[in-house]
Formats: C-alpha cells, structure tokens, sequence
C-alpha cells in the first residue's frame, strides 16, 4: 500500500523560480547534448558485452550474473552521488563535477573493454564503465530539473528520452556502418575473437563520451545558487554517513507517485535485463538456425540484434518528441501504461521470427542494415520495443519531477535508480537458475518470459496518478 507524504511535502507550491528563464529547444537541446554520449556508452554495453562475454567463452546461464556491475555500481553510486551533489557547491557547480569525473572513468573504460583477454578481465571493465557512467547519469537527471521550471519538464525530459534513442540508434549501428560504408572486415578478429569493428565502435564511444558532456556543460551551464541554498548546503553535514542518512531518511518520506511506481519498475527492468542479455542468442536460433558462438553465422545475428537495436532507437528518437504533446493531454502514466503493452506485444512476437528472404532491399544497405532487411519481420517488433523505450527513458522522470521537493531532487533522481538497479540485480541474482530449470535452457522462452513482465509493468501504471504541473504535490 502507498503512504502519503507528510504534510510539508503535501503543501509544497508549483515549482516556478524566476531565476529559470524559458529555454528554446536548441538550449534545451544542447544541454542535453552530454546524453548522446552517456547513452552512446550504454548502447554499446547492451549490442556488445553480451557477444564479447560470449567470444571469450562464457556460459549462457552465466550472463546475467557476469553483468552484475551496471545494477550493482547504480545501487552504490547514484542515491550516494545524487546526495552528494544536492549538498555540493563548487566553484564549477553543483552537478557538473560529477559530470566530469564520470565521463573521464567511462572514456577508459570504453577504450580498454574490446582489449579484454579474459572474462575476469571483461568483466572487471564493466565495473569501472558502470562506475563512470552511474556517476554521470543521476546528477544529469538533476541538472534537468534544477535548469528547468515545470511547465518544460516534458520537452526536458523526453529531449534526453530522444537523444537516449538517437545514441543508442548509433552506438548498435556503428558496427554495420564499418562494414558496410567503410569496408572493414565483419570476421577480423584479435586473438581473443573480439571483431575489429567492436574495438573501432569502443574508441568512438570514448570519444563522444567525453565531448559532448564538455559541450552541455559549457553552452549551457548550471544556475548559481541562492544565497539560501548556499546557506543550507553550508549547514548540511558533507560526510558520506550524512548522505547515507539523508537516503534513508529520503526513502521514509518517499512522494506517493514515487512508491506506486516501484512495482512498475521491478517488472520492467526485470524484462528489459532478459533481452539484452538474450536478444541475440535469440534470433541467432530462430533467424540463423546456430547456437555456436564461433561462427560466422552467429557474427551475422549479433550485427542483425544490433540493427535491430538500432532501429527501435531510431523510432524512440522521434516518438520522444511526439509524446511531448500526448503526455501533456493524456497524462504521462496513461501514455506509459499505452507504450509498455505495446512493448510486450512486440517482445512476444520476436522470438518467432524465423529466416527471410536472400536478399535486402537497396534501402536497408543504404542504412548499414542489410541484415535487418533480410529479416522483414523484425520490423514488427522494432516499432513496439521503439515506443515502449521512448517512454521508459522520458515519462517516468516526468512523473517524477512534478513529485519530489527541489532540495531533494538530487536524492531522489538517484533513489529513484535504485528502482531501476534493483531488479536488474535480482535478475542477475536470479535468472540463471531460472532459465536453466524453467525455459529449458532456450534463449526465445527467455524473451517471451520478458515479454510477459512488460506486461505485468504496464498494468500496474493503472495505478500511478499524474501530477498537475501548476499543482506539485504529493498524490
């Protein structure tokens, strides 16, 4: 059962501060620029680590548990960097070291991981990859909701659902884009069998991850704080026991919007975990007939998974914006509820897709996706998962906005990650065994059983209650 807020959080006025000037969209645009990069780095995660892992060996039942680092570094990191930063007040800002300091550990991880010679190894890069990008990611949510009065939060937040798509969309297709723009080989591997395409599309990524959060932070900079804020943050204690103190406290007095949404994110990511851990073994079986992780036919299904990637991030790059004004009649929770059993529609369907036609056609080449062409059927699929991450990257936070204090914002962004990290880290803990005694070992049971938890996701929104932007109080 949800509690409601006490009575302080309850009588809390609409969040508008005349220090916050409208923004155009192309200032709203740039400084969400530093997401390209930051999701860029996750879009590569999600189309490679679970072939790298796969390259050098790894079982199948052990993947999700070989990618404990991303849930495990979100628990540790962000509620503790989320509390950090609403209590900091540097000479640089609040947010914007936490910035810097993330991106640097994501750029080396990135340029190290496609060198890994071993699982130990591949998996110890996680951890620190995991570490940068979590130490960037909830103080950026916060830099949203700091920079922006209510009445932006939806093109705020669904401009970083839109650049999640568009990053994503690049970081899976970067592989196709080498070889079919630039001619390199798909089957050059190293010693380890690591392609040489995945070790180019890793140093790109190191790249872009550490530019364009330079160029957000620089165009668009932090708002100096008040005389009252610095006068709070003077007086707050600075010690990680006073942040830890501070979450818990947090979690006792959580916005009821906020509780009701937990259940909605344990089905979730829960789901949304299988597929990036199984996509590929998946349609390696139903669209390639191989389970052999040395072949060149399973090379040709990891570069179909991550076209597949690609395209529903290119649909969720544009249904971002299209949202904005659906979100604003419908409510955000209706839209999510709409757009997460679109999802499950779609993951129910992918593991029946079986081979296709010989050929492509021209369009796809031109797009680096042949193999996604081949496979017409894929398409389907592509347009419910395209919609349901638009959604799952954008209207959540928009639900979250209009809930949480502005002192809080910090500590609550990153609670509200521990319901993301959460069940991912159960599923780490938990599917193995799962999928070994349950879905007999089979990479499409694995997606259908996602397909299912998207299901049950989208049911408990009935529950959540949207907000009013001109009324932000508890529900």
């Amino acid at each position: 059962m949800a509690h409601a807020a006490p009575a302080d959080l309850a009588a809390t006025p609409a969040r508008t501060d005349a220090r916050k000037p409208h923004l155009s969209l192309l200032r709203i645009v740039e400084m969400n620029l530093g997401f390209l990069g930051l999701q860029f780095s996750f879009g590569l995660q999600q189309g490679n680590m679970v072939p790298i892992y796969s390259w050098l060996g790894a079982d199948e039942a052990s993947l999700p548990i070989l990618q404990l680092a991303g849930p495990m570094t979100g628990l540790l990191i962000q509620p503790l960097v989320g509390a950090m930063s609403d209590r900091t007040d540097s000479r640089f800002g609040r947010r914007t070291p936490y910035f810097l300091i993330g991106a640097i550990l994501c750029s080396l991880g990135l340029l190290l991981m496609p060198h890994s010679s071993s699982l130990l190894m591949a998996a110890s890069l996680l951890w620190l990859l995991d570490a940068g990008n979590n130490t960037t990611m909830e103080p950026y949510r916060a830099y949203v909701s700091d920079r922006l009065n209510a009445d932006q939060h939806e093109i705020g937040f669904l401009s970083q659902s839109a650049f999640t798509g568009l990053a994503q969309c690049m970081a899976f297709l970067s592989p196709s884009i080498l070889v079919y723009w630039f001619g390199v080989d798909r089957n050059a591997v190293d010693a380890h069998n690591i392609p040489t395409i995945t070790h180019i599309s890793f140093l790109i990524g190191a790249v872009l991850s550490i530019c364009t959060i330079l160029w957000s932070v620089l165009r668009v900079p932090e708002l100096p704080t008040t005389p009252d804020e610095r006068e709070r943050i003077a007086a707050s204690e600075k010690t990680a026991g006073a942040a830890l103190r501070e979450i818990v406290q947090a979690i006792v007095e959580m916005p009821r919007a906020m509780r009701q949404m937990a259940w909605m994110s344990l089905f979730q990511w829960y789901g949304f975990s299988i597929y990036w851990s199984y996509a590929a073994l998946s349609i390696g079986r139903s669209a390639f007939g191989t389970a052999d992780k040395s072949s060149a036919l399973f090379r040709d299904a990891v570069l179909t998974t991550q076209q597949l990637g690609a395209f529903y991030n290119l649909i969720g790059f544009a249904a971002a914006f299209a949202m904005v004004p659906l979100a604003r009649r419908f409510g955000a929770s209706r839209m999510h509820m709409v757009a997460l059993m679109l999802c499950a529609l779609s993951l129910l369907m992918l593991p029946g897709v079986g081979a296709g036609s010989a050929h492509a056609p021209a369009i796809f080449t031109t797009l680096a996706m042949p193999e996604l062409g081949s496979h017409l059927a894929l398409m389907i699929p592509a347009l419910g998962l395209g919609l349901g991450w638009a959604s799952i990257m954008g209207n959540p936070y928009v639900i979250l906005a209009r809930a949480i204090p502005p002192e809080r914002t910090g500590v609550y962004m990153g609670i509200f990650n521990m319901m993301i990290v959460v069940p991912m880290l159960i599923n780490g803990l938990t599917f193995g065994w799962i999928y070994r005694h349950v879905l007999n070992a089979d990479p499409r049971h694995a997606i259908s059983f996602a397909a299912l938890l998207l299901f049950c996701a989208g049911l408990t929104m009935i529950r959540v209650r949207d907000i009013p932007e001109d009324n932000r109080r508890a529900a």
